[in-house]
């Protein structure tokens, strides 16, 4: 299955956020990698290069690659509504990010290989593919054998992200997905019209 094995502190440096999560070589060298670092003058990037970034950015976030994120765009093109919203909404919906909010996996990348290794459940099936677009209603939860898995616990130690389209029962180490959330209910820092900008050239 592909995914993004490289180094991942060097492309949250990149961008100047923990996109993957809390990280304290980030924190001590909050600037861009390179050999120089901060004494390197960086040319003004381009109205494309900032449009570009925004969406290597996403990309990153959410764990997808070059194809994969194409396809969600052209998706998201179809439906109706504004086509960035529709991108995020869509982002969102993936049974993996769900996991990750849910707090059964403390970064996306750990939610994506609990899914994949038939770890969790979609409406009471095993589900195995981290891309599962989740319906609003459809209950996703950890397999009955699975819970006692360290990782699972651990995560859920540190307590579940509270958010209001997600009904979390920690008796059953289940959330429902209530509802496709706002866009403006989403926390990450994202301009998804530049990304637009950048698929309509």
């Amino acid at each position: 299955m592909a995914r993004y094995t490289g180094p991942k502190t060097k492309i949250a440096r990149k961008f100047g956020e923990p996109i993957y999560g809390p990280d304290k070589y980030l924190d001590k060298k909050n600037y861009p990698p390179g050999q120089h670092g901060l004494a390197k003058k960086r040319k003004k990037t381009s109205e494309y290069g900032t449009q570009l970034a925004e969406k290597q950015k996403v990309k990153y976030t959410y764990g997808l690659l070059e194809r994969q994120f194409s396809s969600m765009y052209e998706k998201a093109a179809r439906m109706k509504g504004r086509t960035g919203e529709n991108l995020i909404m869509l982002l969102e919906s993936r049974i993996d990010n769900l996991v990750y909010r849910m707090g059964i996996a403390p970064t996306r990348a750990a939610a994506r290989q609990l899914v994949s290794h038939c770890h969790i459940t979609l409406g009471g099936e095993v589900c195995s593919i981290p891309s599962t677009i989740v319906r609003p209603g459809q209950v996703v939860a950890v397999r009955e054998r699975s819970k006692s898995l360290e990782v699972i616990q651990d995560s859920l130690s540190h307590g579940t992200g509270k958010y209001s389209w997600i009904e979390w029962d920690a008796d059953k180490c289940a959330g429902k997905f209530l509802n496709v959330p706002e866009r403006s209910e989403i926390p990450e820092t994202i301009n998804e019209q530049l990304i637009v900008e950048l698929y309509s050239k």
